[in-house]
C-alpha cells in the first residue's frame, strides 16, 4: 500500500473531546468517500501496545481540496501525542483502505445510520454524493447524546437543508430541552423513526457504523424489517 508524508495544518474542535486534523492532500493521493487510512507518528515521545499508527476514516471527501480525519480524544499514548502535536508537524499516512463506498448506481437510494465518532466516513459520503450532483436520495439517521457530542452536526444540518435530495434526522439520547435547546428528535433510533422518515424501509442501501453495540442493534432491527442482509453494510468503530 502507498505511503506519503503529510503536514499538519491545523486542528479544530468539532465536539466535546473530539479534534479535526486537517492536512494537505499529496497530489498523487486519490481516494472514495468512506475509504480509510493509516496515520502513522514519526518518532513518538511515548507509544503504546498497539504501536505509533492508527486506522482513521477520512472524513473529507474527495472533492474537498484538504485531507480530515477526527476522532475521540481517549487516553491512550497515540490520542495524547495526536491531540499534541503542532501545525507543521510532519505524520505518514497509508492507504487508503476500505470498502465501505457508496454504490457505483448514483440512483441507488442510500440510508445511512450512525452515532458519535461513526459520522466520520458518512460525512465524506453524503457531501461527496451532494458534490457530484447524483440524483440518489440520501437520509442520515444521527444518534448523539447530546448535541455538544455531535461533530458536524451544524455543517451535516446546513447541507442537508440546502438541497432537497438529503434529509437529516439527528436525535439525542440523553438531552434535555430545558438544559440544552434541542427540538429534534430524542430517543435512540428505532422501527417507529424509521418508518416517519423512510417512504420504502427495504428499498434502500444501508449504511451503518459506529460502536459495536450500535452496529449489532441496528442489523438486528433492520433484520426485523425484512431488510435483506445484502442491503446492509457494516463497519464498527472501537476506542482507543
Amino acid at each position: 500500500m502507498a505511503s506519503y508524508s503529510v503536514i499538519l495544518k491545523r486542528k479544530q474542535q468539532v465536539a466535546d473531546r473530539t479534534l479535526a486534523f486537517y492536512f494537505d492532500k499529496p497530489g498523487e493521493f486519490a481516494f472514495r468517500a468512506g475509504q480509510c487510512i493509516r496515520l502513522v507518528l514519526i518518532d513518538p515521545p511515548e507509544t503504546d501496545g498497539e504501536g505509533s499508527g492508527r486506522i482513521l476514516s477520512l472524513a473529507s471527501a474527495p472533492a474537498e481540496a484538504e485531507l480530515m480525519v477526527a476522532t475521540r480524544i481517549r487516553g491512550s499514548a497515540f490520542k495524547r501525542v495526536l491531540s499534541g502535536l503542532a501545525p507543521g508537524t510532519e505524520l505518514t499516512l497509508k492507504g487508503p483502505y476500505g470498502d465501505f463506498v457508496l454504490p457505483s448506481d448514483p440512483r441507488t437510494p442510500v440510508v445511512f445510520i450512525t452515532g458519535g465518532i461513526g459520522i466520520t466516513p458518512v460525512r465524506s459520503m453524503l457531501l461527496q454524493a451532494l458534490a457530484e450532483q447524483e440524483e440518489r436520495r440520501l437520509v442520515l439517521f444521527y444518534a448523539n447524546r447530546q448535541p455538544q457530542d455531535a461533530p458536524f452536526l451544524e455543517e451535516l444540518q446546513q447541507a442537508c437543508a440546502d438541497d432537497a435530495r438529503c434529509t437529516l434526522v439527528a436525535t439525542m439520547t440523553r438531552a434535555e430541552p430545558a438544559a440544552t435547546g434541542w427540538q429534534g428528535e430524542r430517543g435512540h433510533v428505532d422501527e417507529a423513526m424509521l418508518a416517519r422518515y423512510l417512504d420504502e424501509v427495504q428499498a434502500p442501501l444501508y449504511f451503518v457504523d459506529g460502536p459495536p453495540a450500535l452496529v449489532a442493534a441496528m442489523k438486528a432491527m433492520l433484520g426485523r424489517l425484512g431488510v435483506a442482509e445484502e442491503r446492509v453494510r457494516t463497519e464498527e468503530f472501537a476506542g482507543y
